[in-house]
């Protein structure tokens, strides 16, 4: 949980502090062998065993994710777009049940829970609104009591948020992963109470899923969120009539404002009851001699029946004009000023970052390379240690590659706020729709955008994010151009190059990157629709596009510092041990006679040096085979964010003497690599530079990636993915060069 949140309360509710992605074995006591994210921070504490079970379910966009956030107090992955959910995540849920909690009297009202207790039994202390106390119901056989011996007064529940599905009737990895658990596993693997999420401006499609949830013996609670939104849409839903009418509880909340009391109540009552209640059964009059898609058909016409009775009877219609929404996606969706809105959106990202982070990124890079670098030099010679190895370990490795990185926190921080800013306002969704003739054109639906848009912030969990893709072809194709998404990591890269060599349009520069990484998207997808798949076709894009909403700044500030943490945590470690990896190769020599760890031994004479030599005639055509410039492309291959780190031990080592080029830290390490660029390239530095960038961009991004490939797709796409990514990106690299070149 952030910390700076502190712990919440919501009408009685007191939220965890933890949750963490699951697995699916056991919905109970089974969590324990989730596939790692590098790039997100999860806890590890959980509800105590035996504590009942609740499964949050709902369409995409409908604010399951939030809902789970705000009962748990987790840090789940939030968006105003659908397919934020593709995994299984679980937190506790914990609630205070005393005389005066909303579970048991209900006294303090939902606008003021979460306050002081009140001092009567019959009104909240903070209106003068009087609330009936209802009476305590007695357990009823086959019921679940929700006490634990967690504390006294307190349950915990056990709250799991499941992909979003529209329906039970799966059409994607992640709806069939819904079914499995609801509908295939044992009895006792089932959970104990559902609720079901539906976004009151399109009920009718979330009640669709409750309908067939209600066919099944489970507990379950209706949510319906974004009240707001269909309040501006001109109505509301009544949640007292809907649930007479569907005879489930309903309860409107507003998790994004914490405003989830209600709810604690219902979830409690339900659990006391059997979960083999009887409900009308909306399908109970169709004949039994129906069959197969006839039948089918029947009963999506019966749910349909029975959702449009409730819904039109618990509508209340209000004036209502053309919404904000549809008259700003006049102009958003439109085809020529669609792309160009886009492509402005993102130019203003990295403009914004690359200029206001400028003077923050210099402070800490003075700050790690002057008193930083200093004290930890005479550190080392009070102990005695201050042999050139460990100098070059720790001050020109560690410090200068772990500083180098922390300079672009703050670059990265800003970057991670306005994406969060874009999601939370709803304009992503409609950038899968502007992409979405391109998509087509290599046989991708538009919502294939939404996992390469993720894969701008880390490809593992892009790659994660196929799941939302019905087609087999379509899931393959799209995880093997993920790789081709430029990701945080690739940015700590252009940005310092750029800020090098181009440092009055360093913004534009980054930004080029970007455009270039699209357009690769693109021509590598036609290339496998057109030599792999020729016979694999499009097909029209179905989404919801969530109307536009004002970003909270709580959550925009919470998905920074979550994707900010993850990349310094994940960094950070790939640093230290490729810096410790990098420094002992570089103490191992292989040629001239000498001995490990001698003073004067080049690194160019040591193993990571010979590897180098060996690789870089590879890169001559591209304008840059100086061993120094190319080596640190082999430990990019594990992870970019190496990349930097072994530049700076590389460049520290072949010259430790100057003393003038240690005190000026990250300018002398600008200043080596530009000389390298400019002798390597033969004078065309610039062509050079960007070669070198457009092949940091397309190879293959990092280990972790190729995991995920490997665990979405197989192996042996993943391998296919990975003589595509280096093919591509030295034949780029040598265009680029080579064009280049004739220019400049």
């Amino acid at each position: 949980m952030n910390d700076s949140l502190g712990p919440q309360t919501e009408g009685g509710v007191a939220t965890s502090s933890t949750a963490t992605a699951t697995s699916t074995k056991d919905l109970t006591t089974q969590f324990a062998d989730a596939p790692s994210c590098h790039c997100e921070s999860h806890g590890t504490a959980m509800a105590p065993k035996g504590s009942p079970v609740i499964a949050l379910v709902g369409a995409p966009n409908a604010g399951k994710s939030t809902l789970f956030n705000a009962l748990t107090g987790a840090k789940a992955k939030m968006g105003n777009w659908p397919g934020t959910t593709v995994s299984v995540s679980r937190g506790a849920w914990k609630v205070k049940k005393d005389k005066h909690s909303a579970v048991d009297h209900a006294n303090i009202c939902d606008e003021h829970a979460g306050s002081v207790q009140a001092d009567s039994a019959d009104a909240c202390p903070h209106c003068s609104s009087e609330h009936e106390e209802p009476k305590a119901e007695e357990s009823t056989k086959g019921g679940h009591h929700s006490e634990t011996p967690h504390g006294s007064g307190e349950t915990v529940y056990n709250v799991i948020d499941f992909p979003g599905a529209y329906s039970l009737d799966p059409m994607s990895p992640d709806e069939a992963l819904t079914r499995e658990l609801l509908l295939e596993r044992d009895v006792e693997e089932r959970p104990d109470l559902v609720i079901v999420v539906a976004d009151t401006a399109t009920i009718s499609r979330g009640l669709y899923l409750a309908a067939q949830v209600a066919e099944h013996p489970y507990r379950m609670v209706v949510v319906l969120t974004k009240g707001d939104v269909a309040l501006n849409q001109g109505f509301e839903i009544d949640p007292d009539v809907l649930s007479r009418k569907l005879q489930v509880p309903v309860v409107a909340v507003d998790p994004r404002k914490r405003r989830v009391g209600e709810l604690a109540s219902a979830v409690d009552k339900q659990l006391q009851m059997p979960a083999d209640t009887v409900r009308p059964m909306c399908c109970q009059h169709i004949p039994d001699e129906l069959e197969g898609p006839d039948r089918e058909l029947a009963v999506s016409d019966a749910r349909f029946s029975w959702i449009d009775k409730a819904v039109s009877k618990a509508t209340i219609h209000n004036d209502h004009t053309r919404s904000v929404s549809e008259k700003i996606d006049r102009v958003v969706l439109n085809p020529i000023a669609g792309p160009l809105i886009f492509l402005a959106a993102m130019w203003c990202v990295f403009e914004i970052t690359t200029t206001v982070a400028a003077p923050l990124q210099d402070w800490l890079d003075n700050f790690f390379s002057g008193p930083v670098s200093d004290g930890a030099t005479s550190l080392l010679q009070a102990l005695g240690l201050d042999y050139p190895f460990v100098h070059g370990l720790i001050v020109d490795g560690l410090i200068g590659g772990v500083g180098m990185v922390l300079t672009f926190a703050p670059l990265m921080a800003l970057m991670f706020l306005c994406l969060a800013v874009l999601e939370d306002s709803g304009y992503m969704a409609r950038a899968a729709v502007v992409a979405d003739r391109l998509m087509r054109a290599i046989g991708l639906p538009g919502k294939a955008f939404i996992p390469l848009i993720v894969g701008f912030g880390c490809n593992v969990p892009a790659i994660s994010a196929t799941r939302v893709l019905g087609n087999a072809r379509q899931r393959i194709l799209t995880a093997l151009l993920v790789p081709f998404t430029s990701c945080s990591a690739r940015l700590t890269v252009y940005v310092m190059l750029a800020a090098t060599f181009f440092p009055h349009n360093s913004g534009s520069v980054v930004f080029a990157m970007y455009v270039i990484s699209i357009a690769l998207v693109v021509l590598t997808g036609l290339l496998i629709k057109n030599t792999l798949w020729r016979r694999m076709g499009s097909e029209p894009l179905v989404i919801d596009l969530p109307v536009y909403q004002l970003p909270v700044p709580q959550l925009a500030l919470s998905a920074m510092w979550m994707r900010l943490k993850g990349f310094l945590h994940t960094a950070g470690g790939i640093i230290v041990a490729t810096v410790i990896v990098v420094g002992l190769l570089q103490s191992t020599p292989v040629v001239g006679g000498h001995s490990w760890g001698d003073d004067d031994l080049d690194p160019q004479d040591s193993v990571y040096g010979a590897v180098s030599q060996t690789v870089a005639p590879v890169f001559a055509p591209a304008g840059f085979d100086s061993w120094s410039l190319s080596g640190p492309l082999i430990t990019g291959f594990v992870a970019k964010e190496a990349v930097i780190s072994s530049w700076a031990q590389t460049y520290a080592l072949q010259d430790p003497s100057d003393e003038d080029a240690v005190d000026q830290g990250h300018s002398a390490l600008a200043q080596a690599i530009r000389e390298d660029f400019n002798h390597s390239s033969g004078g065309h530095t610039y062509p050079a530079v960007w070669a070198f960038m457009v092949f940091l961009l397309a190879y293959t991004p990092c280990v972790a990636t190729l995991a995920a490939q490997k665990r979405e797709i197989g192996l042996k796409w993943t391998l296919v993915g990975i003589a595509i990514q280096l093919t591509v990106a030295w034949a780029l690299a040598v265009i680029t060069f080579q064009a280049l070149r004739l220019f400049f």
